[in-house]
C-alpha cells in the first residue's frame, strides 16, 4: 500500500494503523517521491491527498494510471469539493474520503474496494 500526502504526521499515522493491521505499507511526501516509487515496484492500494506540495493529487492520478493499472486509488482531502469528487471519479478513482478520517472507515473502505476489484485476491492483510 502507499500512502502518498504531504502531511508527515497523517503519513506516520496513516502507516502505523495500516501497518498495526497487517498491512505492508510504504509512504510519499510528493507526487514526485509517489511517482517515483511506482516505477519501481507494484502497489495494491494508493491513497492520495488531492493538495500535494508539487501537483494536484487528481494530476498524480491520472499518472498513475500507467504504473498502478490494477489498484485501488483512494482520494483524500480535507477541503471537500464536488467538483473534486467527481473530476476524480470520472479520473479512475475508487473512493474519496475526507479528512479527518476515521480508522474504521479507512480500514473498511479499503477491505471493500480491494475486495470488490479484487475478488479472487484475499482481502485480509
Amino acid at each position: 500500500m502507499l500512502i502518498i500526502d504531504d502531511d508527515e504526521s497523517i503519513r506516520i499515522s496513516f502507516k502505523g494503523i495500516l501497518q498495526r493491521n497487517g498491512y505492508e505499507v510504504d509512504a510519499a511526501g510528493t507526487g514526485r517521491d509517489a511517482i517515483e516509487k511506482t516505477s519501481k515496484r507494484s502497489y495494491d492500494v494508493a491513497l492520495i491527498d488531492i493538495r500535494l506540495p508539487d501537483m494536484n493529487g487528481d494530476d498524480l492520478l491520472l499518472k498513475m494510471r500507467d504504473s498502478l493499472p490494477n489498484a485501488v486509488k483512494i482520494m483524500i482531502t480535507g477541503i471537500p469539493s464536488i467538483d473534486t469528487l467527481t473530476k476524480t471519479q470520472k479520473q479512475g478513482a475508487d473512493a474519496y474520503m475526507v479528512k479527518p478520517v476515521k480508522t474504521n472507515d479507512l480500514l473498511s473502505l479499503i477491505e471493500e474496494k480491494f475486495s470488490s476489484k479484487n475478488p479472487e485476491k484475499d482481502t485480509s492483510p
